[in-house]
């Protein structure tokens, strides 16, 4: 049987962009903002593994 026959049950886009871009989340640290993260997306029923997800910046810093 093909997974595209199946409903989807994962959050919509929408659902998770309003977890990323909430007005709350912008003042916190890091850290703090990732375990918001987390734990909203908990209450949607999503499992957010952020220690293996690769979240900083995509350019590693230059020293000279």
């Amino acid at each position: 049987m093909s997974p595209w026959l199946e409903p989807w049950r994962s959050p919509s886009a929408e659902a998770v962009r309003e977890i990323f871009y909430a007005q709350e989340v912008q003042s916190l640290t890091p850290e703090q903002r990732e375990r918001w993260w987390a734990a909203a997306l908990g209450e949607i029923g999503v499992d957010y593994d952020f220690p293996t997800i690769n979240i900083t910046g995509a350019r590693r810093a230059v020293t000279r």
